[in-house]
């Protein structure tokens, strides 16, 4: 028998893991803008990012529907534990949406386009952070409704995430800059990835060892025989990029660090995962717990079949059009 509430939990997981890698590095190119200069860099910056930032959205909206609708349950209780950061990362996704248009239309305000979009992408960005640690340290249920309090989502572990994700976001930005661009933005660019990539080792330790401490389960995961041995690949993969990646950006390698840094987030993603697998709602609420009837789920993953495969095309055919290095003066206008 097929297990329909598996498949959409890791369809769920692979679209909020789309859209962390894809929307990350153009958020952080809005985390880096302040530290850019004005003028070409700012604009080369934008436009290296200004054929794809909106496509990668996609699996925003992919992700909180399919949430919506496979697993209503864990809708239900995540919505009111998480209003606060979820509106104040939509927030700032609206208002950096509005700047990325506006900037070049409205050239005598451009100074406030670009605060507004740099802001707008710090704030999603940390917005996303606190929502990710207040999902993992987890939400307190009653029945079946979430029963915490108003500030239940921000906590030191919360802030501790949300502070790792922009630091993280900005060192994807950077290496997208020096994936795409030439001249003083990628000189620029090495300058901020590698303080950034330091400052991204440190965090992600810091989250690695707070999350065993947050439940007993999930130190028990980790650190129980034979789990230990299954799982000991994926902090040696995160060292081995690491020193990858430092190479990489020692020896300018402009080829590398973007796709390397991509994997420091998919093992990172893959390891809070493994710490709370198989909850859709950490500790409370299990993915066959949530999940819809099996004739919902049976027939959203016919759309989802004709769909998903649509969606990765028309992404891959974009990012191939616009493969390549992005001269100064070319681009969006």
């Amino acid at each position: 028998m097929i297990d329909l509430p598996l498949i959409w939990g890791l369809l769920i997981a692979f679209a909020v893991l789309a859209y962390v890698v894809l929307d990350g590095f153009d958020l952080g190119i809005g985390v880096l803008f302040p530290w850019l200069h004005k003028g070409s860099e700012r604009d080369t910056a934008m436009n290296s990012v200004a054929p794809v930032w909106d496509g990668n959205e996609t699996w925003l909206v992919l992700g909180g529907g399919g949430l919506f609708a496979v697993f209503p349950l864990a809708y239900a209780i995540v919505m009111p534990a998480l209003y606060a950061p979820i509106i104040a990362m939509l927030l700032g996704l609206v208002f950096r949406g509005v700047a990325f248009e506006y900037r070049w239309r409205d050239a005598a305000h451009q100074r406030w386009w670009d605060v507004s979009f740099a802001l707008g992408s710090i704030i999603a960005a940390f917005a996303q952070g606190i929502v990710l640690g207040a999902f993992v340290q987890g939400i307190e249920v009653s029945g079946r409704a979430y029963s915490g309090g108003w500030w239940d989502w921000l906590s030191p572990f919360s802030l501790l995430t949300g502070t790792a994700l922009v630091i993280g976001y900005g060192f994807l930005g950077a290496a997208w800059l020096i994936l795409k661009t030439e001249g003083s933005l990628r000189e620029h660019a090495y300058r901020v990835a590698l303080p950034l990539f330091v400052a991204v080792i440190v965090l992600i330790g810091a989250v690695s060892l707070w999350t065993p401490f947050l439940a007993p389960d999930i130190a028990e995961r980790w650190f129980s025989r034979p789990n230990i041995f299954v799982l000991a690949p994926v902090p040696l993969l995160v060292g081995l990029l690491g020193f990858l990646l430092l190479r990489a950006l020692r020896r300018r390698l402009d080829r590398q660090p973007f796709p390397l840094a991509l994997g420091l987030f998919v093992l990172s993603y893959a390891g809070l995962g493994v710490s709370n697998y198989p909850y859709v709602v950490p500790r409370s609420v299990t993915i066959w717990q949530a999940a819809a009837p099996d004739s919902s789920l049976a027939f959203l993953l016919i759309g989802a079949a004709l769909l998903l495969p649509l969606i990765l095309g028309y992404t891959a055919y974009a990012y191939w059009v616009f493969r390549g290095k992005l001269k100064s003066g070319e681009g969006y206008h």
